[in-house]
Protein backbone atom coordinates (compact mmCIF):
# COMPACT_ATOMS: atom_id res chain seq x y z
CA UNK A 1 0.00 0.00 0.00
CA UNK A 2 2.22 3.08 -1.61
CA UNK A 3 -0.47 4.95 -3.27
CA UNK A 4 -3.49 7.11 -2.88
CA UNK A 5 -6.34 8.83 -4.43
CA UNK A 6 -7.81 11.92 -2.13
CA UNK A 7 -11.43 12.72 -3.05
CA UNK A 8 -12.60 16.45 -1.31
CA UNK A 9 -16.15 16.57 -0.95
CA UNK A 10 -17.51 19.83 -2.67
CA UNK A 11 -21.05 20.37 -0.52
CA UNK A 12 -23.86 22.48 -2.64
CA UNK A 13 -27.24 24.31 -1.36
CA UNK A 14 -28.73 20.80 -2.86
CA UNK A 15 -26.17 18.29 -1.48
CA UNK A 16 -24.97 18.71 2.46
CA UNK A 17 -21.56 17.38 3.18
CA UNK A 18 -22.80 14.25 5.44
CA UNK A 19 -24.91 13.26 2.63
CA UNK A 20 -22.34 13.44 -0.14
CA UNK A 21 -19.76 11.90 1.74
CA UNK A 22 -22.53 8.72 2.48
CA UNK A 23 -23.24 8.52 -1.22
CA UNK A 24 -19.68 8.95 -2.00
CA UNK A 25 -18.92 5.82 0.01
CA UNK A 26 -21.81 3.26 -0.73
CA UNK A 27 -20.81 3.98 -4.63
CA UNK A 28 -16.93 3.47 -3.59
CA UNK A 29 -18.18 -0.01 -1.68
CA UNK A 30 -20.12 -1.23 -5.25
CA UNK A 31 -16.24 -0.97 -6.87
CA UNK A 32 -14.32 -2.58 -4.23
CA UNK A 33 -16.94 -5.56 -4.07
CA UNK A 34 -17.35 -5.65 -8.45
CA UNK A 35 -13.56 -5.90 -8.19
CA UNK A 36 -13.31 -7.97 -5.75
CA UNK A 37 -10.74 -5.55 -4.47
CA UNK A 38 -9.07 -6.50 -0.61
CA UNK A 39 -6.41 -4.48 -0.85
CA UNK A 40 -7.81 -1.13 -1.00
CA UNK A 41 -8.25 0.37 2.00
CA UNK A 42 -9.77 4.15 3.47
CA UNK A 43 -9.08 6.89 5.46
CA UNK A 44 -10.82 10.04 6.60
CA UNK A 45 -7.85 12.45 7.51
CA UNK A 46 -9.93 15.48 8.75
CA UNK A 47 -11.56 12.95 11.46
CA UNK A 48 -12.14 14.60 14.99
CA UNK A 49 -15.86 14.00 15.49
CA UNK A 50 -17.31 13.95 12.75
CA UNK A 51 -15.57 12.13 9.70
CA UNK A 52 -15.02 15.76 7.43
CA UNK A 53 -15.41 16.39 3.65
CA UNK A 54 -12.18 13.93 2.86
CA UNK A 55 -12.07 10.38 1.89
CA UNK A 56 -8.39 8.78 1.18
CA UNK A 57 -8.53 5.41 -0.88
CA UNK A 58 -5.05 3.68 -0.35
CA UNK A 59 -3.85 1.04 -2.45
CA UNK A 60 -1.32 0.02 -5.04
CA UNK A 61 -0.84 2.05 -8.27
CA UNK A 62 -2.42 -0.95 -10.15
CA UNK A 63 -5.22 -1.65 -8.00
CA UNK A 64 -6.03 1.98 -7.60
CA UNK A 65 -5.74 2.56 -11.31
CA UNK A 66 -7.82 -0.45 -12.05
CA UNK A 67 -10.26 1.68 -9.76
CA UNK A 68 -10.09 4.60 -11.46
CA UNK A 69 -10.69 3.19 -14.86
CA UNK A 70 -14.30 2.06 -13.53
CA UNK A 71 -15.35 5.72 -13.57
CA UNK A 72 -16.93 4.80 -10.34
CA UNK A 73 -18.29 8.16 -9.41
CA UNK A 74 -20.44 8.35 -11.62
CA UNK A 75 -22.50 11.72 -11.54
CA UNK A 76 -21.47 12.22 -8.01
CA UNK A 77 -18.02 13.45 -9.90
CA UNK A 78 -19.12 16.81 -10.22
CA UNK A 79 -19.56 17.19 -6.15
CA UNK A 80 -15.94 15.82 -5.48
CA UNK A 81 -12.74 16.60 -6.34
CA UNK A 82 -10.81 13.90 -7.23
CA UNK A 83 -6.43 13.98 -6.71
CA UNK A 84 -4.34 11.84 -9.25
CA UNK A 85 -2.53 8.84 -8.21
CA UNK A 86 -0.34 9.95 -5.56
CA UNK A 87 2.64 8.35 -3.42
CA UNK A 88 2.24 8.30 0.02
CA UNK A 89 4.90 10.57 1.92
CA UNK A 90 7.61 8.84 3.75
CA UNK A 91 6.97 9.93 7.26
CA UNK A 92 3.50 8.38 8.21
CA UNK A 93 1.86 6.76 11.31
CA UNK A 94 -0.39 4.13 10.63
CA UNK A 95 -3.49 2.97 11.85
CA UNK A 96 -6.78 0.47 11.99
CA UNK A 97 -10.20 2.34 10.65
CA UNK A 98 -12.95 -0.76 11.22
CA UNK A 99 -16.57 -1.30 11.66
CA UNK A 100 -18.12 -1.43 15.38
CA UNK A 101 -21.61 -2.61 16.15
CA UNK A 102 -23.71 -2.42 18.88
CA UNK A 103 -24.55 -5.63 20.74
CA UNK A 104 -27.58 -4.37 21.96
CA UNK A 105 -30.30 -3.46 19.06
CA UNK A 106 -33.71 -2.88 18.03
CA UNK A 107 -33.67 -6.03 15.60
CA UNK A 108 -32.13 -8.11 17.96
CA UNK A 109 -35.14 -6.78 20.70
CA UNK A 110 -37.87 -7.47 17.92
CA UNK A 111 -36.23 -10.77 17.79
CA UNK A 112 -36.48 -12.08 21.28
CA UNK A 113 -40.07 -10.59 21.37
CA UNK A 114 -41.41 -12.83 18.38
CA UNK A 115 -39.34 -16.03 19.62
CA UNK A 116 -41.31 -14.93 23.14
CA UNK A 117 -38.01 -15.24 25.05
CA UNK A 118 -37.88 -11.72 27.05
CA UNK A 119 -40.61 -11.20 29.63
CA UNK A 120 -42.27 -7.69 29.83
CA UNK A 121 -40.08 -6.18 32.08
CA UNK A 122 -36.95 -7.69 30.60
CA UNK A 123 -37.62 -5.89 27.85
CA UNK A 124 -37.91 -2.20 29.22
CA UNK A 125 -34.70 -3.39 31.39
CA UNK A 126 -33.25 -4.21 27.72
CA UNK A 127 -34.24 -0.92 26.44
CA UNK A 128 -33.28 0.82 29.29
CA UNK A 129 -29.32 -0.90 28.88
CA UNK A 130 -29.54 -0.19 24.91
CA UNK A 131 -30.25 3.56 25.67
CA UNK A 132 -27.29 3.82 28.25
CA UNK A 133 -25.11 2.08 25.97
CA UNK A 134 -25.70 3.79 22.30
CA UNK A 135 -22.71 4.14 20.32
CA UNK A 136 -21.43 7.53 19.53
CA UNK A 137 -18.86 6.97 17.07
CA UNK A 138 -19.01 8.61 13.75
CA UNK A 139 -20.49 6.58 11.22
CA UNK A 140 -21.81 6.74 7.67
CA UNK A 141 -25.33 6.25 6.79
CA UNK A 142 -25.70 3.54 3.48
CA UNK A 143 -28.99 2.70 2.01
CA UNK A 144 -28.51 -1.05 0.24
CA UNK A 145 -29.25 -1.48 -2.81
CA UNK A 146 -30.65 -4.71 -3.00
CA UNK A 147 -33.86 -3.50 -0.71
CA UNK A 148 -33.29 0.31 0.03
CA UNK A 149 -33.15 -0.15 4.02
CA UNK A 150 -30.44 2.46 5.49
CA UNK A 151 -28.44 1.10 8.04
CA UNK A 152 -25.18 2.92 9.65
CA UNK A 153 -22.07 1.64 9.97
CA UNK A 154 -20.46 3.00 13.09
CA UNK A 155 -16.73 3.13 12.86
CA UNK A 156 -13.66 2.94 15.54
CA UNK A 157 -10.25 4.24 14.55
CA UNK A 158 -7.19 2.55 16.04
CA UNK A 159 -4.32 3.37 17.91
CA UNK A 160 -1.38 5.44 16.04
CA UNK A 161 1.23 2.95 15.32
CA UNK A 162 4.26 3.48 13.59
CA UNK A 163 4.76 -0.13 11.61
CA UNK A 164 2.16 -0.88 8.85
CA UNK A 165 0.41 -4.16 9.52
CA UNK A 166 -0.29 -6.16 6.21
CA UNK A 167 -3.90 -7.83 5.60
CA UNK A 168 -6.74 -7.84 3.85
CA UNK A 169 -9.84 -5.31 3.60
CA UNK A 170 -13.40 -5.63 3.50
CA UNK A 171 -15.74 -4.14 0.63
CA UNK A 172 -15.97 -1.28 2.81
CA UNK A 173 -12.23 -0.71 2.90
CA UNK A 174 -12.13 -1.21 6.79
CA UNK A 175 -10.29 -3.83 8.46
CA UNK A 176 -9.79 -5.08 12.49
CA UNK A 177 -5.99 -5.92 11.53
CA UNK A 178 -4.58 -4.42 8.71
CA UNK A 179 -3.52 -0.80 8.95
CA UNK A 180 -3.55 2.63 6.34
CA UNK A 181 -1.04 5.31 6.29
CA UNK A 182 -2.20 8.07 8.64
CA UNK A 183 -0.70 11.41 7.81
Amino acid sequence: MNHYVEIVIKPDDEMRENLLLNKVYSKLHKALFDLQATTIGVSFPQYKVMLGDVLRIHGTEAKLSELQNTNWLGGLSGYCQVSNIQIIPNEVAHRTISRIQANMTEAKLRRLIKRGTISAEETKQYKAKMFSQGLDNPYLELESTSNGHKHRRYLVFGDKMTESVSGKFDFFGLSKAATIPWF
